[in-house]
């Protein structure tokens, strides 16, 4: 099995739209397995759909700023991840809460990881991670950071396992109509930074 990357970093054609809706289906993908008992399901019904993110990750394309990157089997999307510039004034996008994190404003944000859930545990999510993080630390950020709620453990232990560590800073993020969930800010610092 043959594994390349995909970045979208070229004019939005036919191909970068399928890659925009590859990504946003890992997204919902990634969001109803982790978050099944977490988040209440007419929320995930009403919200969550395979096309969510398209414009998201369309508008990211033309601004330039958060690069997309993707992790096929050939015509299989594995993996995806949304990554740049810490964000420092407003959202990015299309965001359920304000992740402005200004005392980090010279770091690189992880802004998103997903995998397809039938391949969860094979690694796949690791090879982006670390493309990712080889990218930041290339383009002179002295580390990267990334929120991940409490409520997903999987997670959390994932980026433990690549060095990332809880710096206390954390934010509830309410879903409607009574859902609280707790997003938690993982930080990495780049060893020679």
């Amino acid at each position: 099995m043959e594994l390349i990357f995909v970045e979208q970093v070229y004019l939005a054609d036919a191909r970068s739209e399928r890659h925009f809706r590859d990504m946003s289906l890992l997204h919902a993908l990634g969001w109803r397995a982790a978050y099944r008992d977490s988040i209440p399901a007419d929320y995930m019904d009403r919200e969550i759909t395979d096309g969510r993110w398209v414009p998201v990750f369309r508008q990211n394309y033309e601004e330039g700023v958060y690069r997309g990157l993707l992790l096929y089997s050939g015509d299989t999307p594995l993996c995806c991840a949304t990554y740049g510039p810490a964000r420092v004034d407003t959202a990015a996008g299309d965001t359920i809460c304000n992740f402005s994190s200004p005392d980090l404003a010279a770091w690189g944000e992880l802004v998103s990881l997903y995998g397809h859930p039938d391949y969860w545990g094979r690694g796949y999510g690791s090879i982006v991670m670390e493309e990712v993080l080889r990218r930041l630390k290339q383009a002179g950020y002295p580390g990267c950071f990334l929120y991940v709620l409490r409520e997903n453990a999987r997670a959390r232990r994932f980026y433990e396992k690549h060095g990332f560590a809880w710096d206390g800073h954390s934010l509830e993020v309410t879903l409607p109509p009574d859902a609280v969930l707790t997003d938690l800010r993982y930080c990495k610092r780049y060893a020679d930074a």
